[in-house]
C-alpha cells in the first residue's frame, strides 16, 4: 500500500501557506481591493481575470475557468503530482511531510525519480561533452554546421552527441548495478535476453527533451547520414540475442549500416517521460519569448532547432507519436493559436486530417487551429534556409484555418453539386460535428455545413440533435437527472449552496450553526456534504478554506465544492455574511419541521402516533402557522 500524507498534516499545510507568496513567486500579481489579479497563466488574454483570495486561499480565473488552492495552482502549472505540490509547499514552510503506511511507496518513489532525474542531467553533460571532446565528434559538429546551425543555438537546444559503439554510456554512467538498471528505467541502457545490457543511442546526434522546469527527461537521437557502425544497422532487433549482434560486439568490426535503420530514435515511456504528454522544444520555446502569439508544431527536433537558428521561436514538435489532446490543451494554455506544420504530399495532409480529428473536442471559441501545407519536397528546415524568416512567415499566414481545412477535405469525398452528394455530406460531417463541445463555434461550423449541403440551419441543427438524442438519453439516466421537455431558466440558489458558499468564503461562520445531525432527515441534493463540511468545521476551527477543499482532492463533492468557492461576495462584511449564512440555515430548518410534520401526519391517519408524537404533531402545527404569518407580514412590508 502507498504511504499516504494524513488530513492532519495538510490541515496545517495549508494554515501556514500563502497562495498569494505562492502564485507570486511565479505569476507576478497586482494589489486590487481585497483580492489579486494577473492575466491568466492558463490561457491567452490580454485584460487580467485571474484572481486570487487571501482570504480563501484561492485562485479563479474568469476566463478559462480554472481555479483551485495552492496545492492545486502547482499541480496546474508546474505539472507536480500531488505528493510532490505537498512536498514543495511543505519545504517553503519548513516543514517535514509525514507518511503513513508501512511501505512508505509515495516519497521511495520520489526518491527513485529523483535518482532518475540526476542520471538523466549526468547523461545529457556527457553527451554534450563527447560533442566537443570524442574523436568523432567532429563528423557530428561538421553535419550540424551544414545545417546551418551555429554553436550558440546548439549550446541553447543542449545538442550533443552519442559516440559510435556498444557500452560508452554504460562504462561512463553505471558504474555498478544498481546504476544500470536506473540507466535501463530511464530508457538510456536497452537490456538483452541474457541479462547484459548496452547503449541505446549510439553514433547519433543528441537532442535533450525538457520538461516543463527544464529538467532533461529522455533523448531524441538523429543518425549521422554517414554513420557506418554496425550497431545502428541492428537498432530494429535491439535487446535480441542474435549471433549475427554477438558477432559485431565480439569482433568490434564496423559494418554498413542496413537500410531499414531510423533516422531518428526516442526514449521510450519510463516512468519520467510520457510521449502523448511531452513536447520538444516548449521549455526553449517559452524561455526564448515572454509573450506567445502562437506556436507552430513541426514533425522533427531539427525541423525545431533550425527555425530556432532563423528567428522562429515558436515552434515545438510531437515525440514520435500524432497530437493529443492532452498537448493541444496544453498548448492553448499557452497561446490561442496553434499551427500545424506538414508537408504538401498525401501523407501529410492524412497526418492533418488525424490531427484536426484529435483537436475537435477540445475546440472552441478563442482557440484557433490552423494547417500549413509546405511546397512538395520542402521540410521546415530546407524551407526556412530557402526563404528565410520573413518567408517562412508569409506562408504561415497563408495556413488554412480550421473550418476551410475541414469543409475542403470532406469537400472532396463529396459531390455538393449534386442531391445525393450533398447529403452524403451530412453523414460524413454529422458525427464529426456531435464531437465539437457546445458553443459559439459549433453552431458556426453548423451553419457552414447547412449552407454547403443548401439545408436551413434550424433544421439542420434538429437532425443533428435528433442524431445525438439517445447519446444524451444515455447520460441523463446514468446521472439519475430528468429530462425536461424546454430549458427553464436559471434555477434559484437553493440554501444548501448558499450555506456552503458562505462557510468556505468564511469558514468561521459554522460555530454559530448549532448541531448539523439535525439536517440529516432532509432528502435534498448536497445536504449531506453541508452536514460534513459543518462537522469538520465544528472539530477544528482553525481550519481555512484551502485545507477544507484539499479534504475532497479528487472526489465529485470536491468539484462542487471547489465551484463554490470561485463566489464572491458583492458585499462582505461580517453582518451580512452572518445574515445570508443564518437565513439559508432557518430556510434548511423551515424544510426539516415540515418535513417531520408531514411525516407524523401521515402516521396520524393511520392512527399509529404515540402521545409524544400527537404534542409533537400539535407543536409543529402551531409553529408552522406561526411562521406563516410572520412570513406574509414580511412579504407586505
Amino acid at each position: 500500500m502507498a504511504g499516504r500524507i494524513p488530513h492532519t498534516f495538510i490541515d496545517e499545510l495549508m494554515t501556514r501557506v500563502d497562495i498569494v507568496e505562492v502564485i507570486d513567486s511565479r505569476v507576478p500579481l497586482k494589489k486590487a481591493g481585497r483580492e489579486y489579479t494577473a492575466c491568466c497563466p492558463f490561457h491567452n488574454e490580454k485584460t487580467p481575470s485571474f484572481t486570487v483570495s487571501p482570504n480563501k486561499q484561492f485562485y479563479h480565473c474568469f476566463g478559462c475557468g480554472e481555479h483551485g488552492t495552492a496545492v492545486g495552482f502547482l499541480m496546474e502549472y508546474e505539472h507536480m503530482s500531488f505528493p510532490e505540490a505537498i512536498e514543495e509547499l511543505a519545504r517553503q514552510v519548513g516543514l517535514e511531510v509525514p507518511y503513513e503506511g508501512p511501505t512508505h511507496a509515495e516519497p521511495q518513489q520520489r526518491q527513485r525519480n529523483d535518482n532518475l532525474y540526476e542520471l538523466l542531467a549526468q547523461s545529457d553533460r556527457y553527451y554534450r561533452r563527447q560533442l566537443r571532446q570524442h574523436p568523432q565528434g567532429p563528423r557530428a559538429v561538421d553535419y550540424l554546421k551544414q545545417r546551418g546551425l551555429s554553436g550558440e543555438i546548439a549550446a541553447e537546444f543542449g545538442l550533443g552527441f552519442a559516440p559510435p559503439g556498444w557500452d560508452n554510456l554504460q562504462r561512463e554512467q553505471g558504474t555498478n548495478a544498481e546504476r544500470q538498471d536506473q540507466l535501463v528505467t530511464a530508457g538510456m541502457l536497452i537490456r538483452k535476453d541474457d541479462g547484459k545490457s548496452y547503449d541505446r543511442f549510439r553514433d547519433r546526434i543528441m537532442f535533450p527533451i525538457r520538461d516543463r522546469r527544464g529538467r532533461t527527461i529522455a533523448f531524441g537521437g538523429r543518425i549521422l547520414p554517414d554513420t557506418q557502425d554496425a550497431a545502428q544497422g541492428s537498432t530494429s532487433a535491439a535487446g535480441g540475442t542474435t549471433a549475427g549482434m554477438q558477432e559485431v560486439e565480439q569482433s568490434g568490426r564496423k559494418l554498413p549500416r542496413k537500410p531499414g535503420a531510423a533516422k531518428y530514435l526516442n526514449s521510450p515511456e519510463t516512468p519520467l517521460f510520457h510521449k502523448g504528454q511531452e513536447l520538444y522544444g516548449l521549455y526553449e520555446a517559452r524561455q526564448a519569448l515572454r509573450d506567445i502569439p502562437r506556436l507552430l508544431v513541426v514533425e522533427g527536433y531539427m525541423d525545431v532547432v533550425a527555425l530556432a537558428q532563423f528567428g522562429i521561436r515558436y515552434a515545438v514538435a510531437t515525440l514520435g507519436t500524432a497530437t493529443t489532446q492532452e498537448h493541444l490543451n496544453r498548448l492553448f494554455r499557452i497561446t490561442p493559436e496553434v499551427v500545424f506544420c506538414f508537408d504538401g504530399d498525401r501523407a501529410g495532409r492524412d497526418a492533418a486530417w488525424r490531427a484536426l480529428n484529435n483537436a475537435l473536442p477540445i475546440m472552441r471559441e478563442g482557440r484557433q487551429i490552423r494547417f500549413m501545407f509546405l511546397p512538395e519536397g520542402d521540410d521546415p528546415d530546407t524551407r526556412v534556409r530557402a526563404v528565410e524568416k520573413i518567408g517562412f512567415e508569409a506562408d504561415i499566414e497563408t495556413a488554412l484555418n480550421f473550418s476551410d481545412f475541414f469543409f475542403q477535405h470532406l469537400g472532396k469525398l463529396a459531390d455538393t453539386h449534386s442531391i445525393d452528394g450533398r447529403a452524403q455530406l451530412v453523414e460524413q460531417a454529422r458525427p464529426l460535428l456531435k464531437l465539437l463541445p457546445p458553443g459559439v463555434f459549433r453552431h458556426m461550423m453548423t451553419e457552414q455545413l447547412a449552407r454547403l449541403a443548401r439545408i436551413e440551419p434550424a433544421e439542420l441543427e434538429t437532425l443533428l440533435a435528433r442524431a445525438g438524442q439517445s447519446v444524451a438519453a444515455g447520460k441523463a439516466t446514468q446521472g439519475h437527472k430528468r429530462p425536461t421537455a424546454r430549458h427553464q431558466g436559471p434555477k434559484p440558489l437553493s440554501p444548501v449552496r448558499m450555506a456552503l458558499m458562505r462557510l468556505l468564503y468564511r469558514p468561521e461562520l459554522a460555530q454559530a450553526a448549532g448541531a448539523p445531525q439535525r439536517f440529516t432527515q432532509l432528502d435534498i441534493p448536497g445536504v449531506n456534504l453541508l452536514v460534513e463540511v459543518l462537522e469538520i468545521l465544528q472539530e477544528n476551527p482553525k481550519l481555512n478554506s484551502s485545507a477544507l477543499l484539499e479534504r475532497w482532492r479528487g472526489t465529485e463533492n470536491g468539484s462542487h465544492l471547489e465551484k463554490l468557492a470561485s463566489w464572491q461576495p458583492e458585499v462582505a462584511t461580517t453582518e451580512s455574511l452572518e445574515q445570508e449564512f443564518s437565513g439559508a440555515l432557518a430556510q434548511l430548518d423551515q424544510q426539516r419541521l415540515e418535513h417531520r410534520y408531514d411525516f407524523l401526519l401521515a402516521r396520524s391517519n393511520q392512527g399509529e402516533l404515540t402521545p409524544e408524537e400527537k404534542r409533537e404533531l400539535q407543536e409543529l402545527f402551531a409553529t408552522l402557522n406561526r411562521d406563516k404569518r410572520q412570513n406574509a407580514v414580511k412579504n407586505r412590508e
